[in-house]
């Protein structure tokens, strides 16, 4: 335990030197803001586009604020996933490709709490953005648009944390097994999209897949207020976030006894 605390302290320290406590919680927070922003403000931005047919009127129907909540998880779905994936991709690879992990393997360290440390700052950080920017959307709908069923909400946000732990600990196995950025990168997110738009694609078979949380999300907000196969999804999620640790733990063991 002694070991995880220097080390998720180490974690932390470093997540702040590189401005990582700073960039990433501001984007999820502007990209929960802009949503609600910018459908208040659609009619406005469309009249003042200009090349419009003289005498010619808009007429947008609003959304109501859960749509518009979905929709700024759907953004989260795209820039936010890439900004957290960048953000992490080398948090494990990187120290192996500068020497570092040599340095701390050359004393008797527990590789549990190496790669412990490591996930608990992830889950932190992809915590605190999340609920910075989610509360923010929340906040500007229900000031901007209209009100939104606390319940439904908070249930839409839990499952998307969920999603973001999911993809962070993928990110995470993936840094543990290859070294270069562009390949963690490219790997993590395709096999999140992948996931996701399987979900889609065969609702049937990817009912309790990791994939569905984003879409589990968004039924929370609707009208009925249920999300079929929720429960299933949220236990699978967490076993395959276990094993993802599991994993990177092996991973970290495995690349230090063949250096």
């Amino acid at each position: 335990m002694r070991q995880f605390r220097l080390f998720f302290r180490k974690e932390m320290l470093e997540m702040g030197r590189s401005y990582k406590w700073l960039w990433v919680p501001l984007v999820f927070l502007m990209l929960g803001v802009m949503q609600p922003i910018v459908t208040r403000f659609m009619p406005e931005i469309l009249k003042s586009a200009g090349n419009m047919p003289k005498g010619m009127t808009i007429s947008i129907e609003p959304p109501s604020g859960a749509e518009v909540l979905a929709q700024t998880l759907g953004q989260y779905s795209s820039v936010g996933l890439l900004i957290l994936v960048l953000s992490l991709m080398t948090i494990i690879s990187g120290e192996r490709q500068s020497g570092v992990s040599q340095m701390i393997f050359s004393k008797p360290v527990s590789y549990g709490s190496y790669t412990a440390a490591k996930w608990a700052s992830m889950l932190s950080l992809i915590t605190v953005s999340f609920a910075l920017g989610y509360a923010g959307a929340w906040y500007y709908t229900v000031q901007m648009i209209g009100s939104v069923d606390a319940g439904a909400a908070v249930k839409a946000g839990l499952f998307y944390l969920l999603w973001l732990w999911f993809a962070g600990s993928l990110t995470l196995f993936m840094s543990s097994l290859i070294n270069p950025a562009a390949g963690i990168a490219f790997v993590s997110l395709g096999a999140a999209l992948l996931l996701s738009m399987a979900s889609g694609w065969l609702p049937r078979y990817t009912a309790w897949s990791p994939g569905s949380l984003p879409q589990i999300s968004a039924e929370w907000l609707q009208p009925s207020g249920e999300a079929a196969g929720a429960a299933g999804a949220a236990v699978l999620s967490m076993l395959c976030i276990l094993i993802l640790f599991m994993g990177t733990v092996y991973q970290v063991k495995l690349k230090k006894s063949k250096i």
